[in-house]
């Protein structure tokens, strides 16, 4: 149990941070400058040499209340080619090489720090790396599915695994696959319909690692006690995603919610961790240390390297070992139980 303190030490640090994080506004997108710069853009179509098409388009200026036949093409959203994004994006380019010749730091625009594009990609290395946590997470559970169907035995009456959360963890890849390929879709492109998609998507897999992990280390396996133990997690965070895309994306409170609930189950794995006997505890304390350290990078952040990595884009890489490492201590787990339950059966 005492070997849990450094993970309320770390959960300190993250409290102090989500504190200190929600106070730090984003001062580009009020500069005034910046607005002027992105309004006469959005006028003329020409920003310095850049000759911006879709802003000296008519067919771009579309009204909110017209028919649907009217309305931009979702190609075209998706695409990001229009006018608002290529003026705010060279606006922001110019407003920052000013403020860097008069020896000024980098700010963020729309909540955004000014990463330099490649092609497509708005922020490449944070899409790149979303990708590659997704593959992890395929391959987790591949390999998941594998053990517990084909390696480890079958209950002989059923034909059904020995393990009691194979379907829940099933749940788990599913909605992490979808969590990291909307990230990388939406740090490819950023427009409100990736913005939501990747926020609900990621609050969704929050939420259900949360019940998970009461109920793997409650040892929960009646279907009763599960639906008491998931339904108010549940209602919660079905209420906060519906509150992002219906009635204010509210990317402070966004932050606290998800960082309680983080922190709510890296306590919850580290004390069981340090209670329980089990085998692969000790992949779970690197899991959980790792996290907690891979959580400051979000709460402390800091400008791109070289327009491109930034402390976000360093979450997303620390995520890709740890992701190997957790799927490997779920497989233990479920080798472990499995052996723990045959012996009790014969």
């Amino acid at each position: 149990m005492g070997g849990s303190a450094w993970v309320v030490q770390l959960a300190s640090l993250l409290a102090l941070g989500l504190v200190l994080g929600s106070v730090e506004a984003s001062l580009g997108d009020i500069d005034p400058r910046y607005r002027t710069c992105v309004r006469e853009c959005q006028t003329t179509g020409v920003i310095g040499e850049n000759i911006i098409s879709h802003c000296q388009s008519k067919d771009n200026d579309t009204s909110v209340g017209g028919s649907w036949y009217n309305q931009e093409q979702i190609y075209m959203q998706w695409k990001q080619l229009n006018c608002r994004t290529d003026c705010r994006y060279f606006c922001m380019m110019r407003r920052e090489g000013e403020r860097q010749s008069l020896g000024l730091s980098p700010v963020k625009y729309h909540g955004k720090w000014p990463f330099l594009r490649v092609s497509v990609f708005q922020e490449p290395l944070s899409a790149a790396l979303s990708a590659g946590n997704l593959f992890m997470h395929f391959i987790g559970w591949l390999s998941f599915f594998l053990l517990v169907n084909y390696k480890l035995p079958l209950r002989p009456q059923t034909k059904r695994t020995y393990y009691e959360y194979t379907s829940l963890w099933y749940i788990y890849a599913i909605l992490s696959i979808n969590a990291w390929l909307w990230s990388s879709i939406f740090h490819t492109r950023d427009i409100d319909l990736t913005e939501k998609l990747d926020y609900s998507s990621a609050v969704a897999l929050l939420g259900y690692s949360l019940i998970l992990s009461l109920l793997r280390t409650f040892n929960v396996k009646d279907e009763a006690t599960r639906v008491m133990f998931a339904a108010p997690i549940l209602a919660f965070v079905t209420t906060h995603i519906l509150y992002l895309n219906f009635y204010e994306l509210d990317y402070g409170w966004n932050m606290k919610v998800c960082v309680v609930m983080a922190v709510v189950q890296l306590l919850t794995w580290a004390i069981w961790a340090g209670v329980t006997q089990h085998p692969s505890r000790l992949k779970l304390w690197t899991v959980i240390f790792g996290g907690a350290l891979a959580m400051l990078l979000e709460l402390y952040d800091f400008p791109p390297y070289m327009g491109y990595a930034d402390a976000h884009s360093l979450w997303h890489a620390s995520t890709i070992p740890l992701t190997y490492l957790w799927w490997s201590f779920i497989k233990d787990d479920a080798e472990f139980r499995t052996s723990t339950l045959m012996k009790k059966a014969k």
